[in-house]
C-alpha cells in the first residue's frame, strides 16, 4: 500500500491549484481512484445532486461547471497535511464571475490515489486579502 509522505500531500495541493488554473480537467482527474466520491453542494445544479461518484461523472460535471465560469482561478492560502490520516485540506481563494470566495477541499487518499473528496464553500474574500 502506497503512503503519501507531507512532502507528496503538499505538493499534490499546489499542483491541484495549477491545473484548475490551466483548466486541465485531465490533469485534476489523473489523481483519483476510478471509484472516487466528490461532494460539493455547488454539483447540484449539475448533477441533481450533491454527491458524484466516479471518474467519468467527476469529468462532466466539472467540464459543465467550467464552461460556465471562464474566468474560475484559485489562489492558495494554506495546504494542510496529515500523513497518518492520508488526508490533505487545501484552503483558498476562488475567483469566478467578480466574486471572490474561501474554499476548503478536503482530499483523502487511499494507496496513493484520491478516493474521496469534499469543497466547503465559504464567506466572500475580501479584495487584497487571503
Amino acid at each position: 500500500m502506497t503512503t503519501l509522505s507531507h512532502d507528496q500531500l503538499r505538493a499534490h495541493a499546489l499542483a491541484w491549484i495549477d491545473d484548475w488554473n490551466r483548466r486541465d480537467v485531465s490533469a485534476v482527474l489523473a489523481a483519483y481512484a476510478d471509484d472516487a466520491l466528490f461532494v460539493s453542494a455547488l454539483a447540484q445544479p449539475y448533477t441533481g445532486g450533491t454527491r458524484v461518484q466516479g471518474k467519468d461523472a467527476l469529468r462532466r460535471y466539472w467540464l459543465a461547471a467550467l464552461a460556465d465560469r471562464p474566468d474560475l482561478r484559485f489562489e492558495l492560502i494554506s495546504a494542510i497535511c496529515d500523513v497518518e490520516a492520508q488526508t490533505v485540506v487545501v484552503h483558498y481563494v476562488a475567483q469566478a464571475g467578480g466574486k471572490r470566495t474561501h474554499m476548503c477541499e478536503i482530499m483523502r487518499f487511499e494507496s496513493g490515489r484520491q478516493v474521496h473528496g469534499e469543497a466547503l464553500h465559504g464567506v466572500p474574500a475580501e479584495e487584497g486579502t487571503p
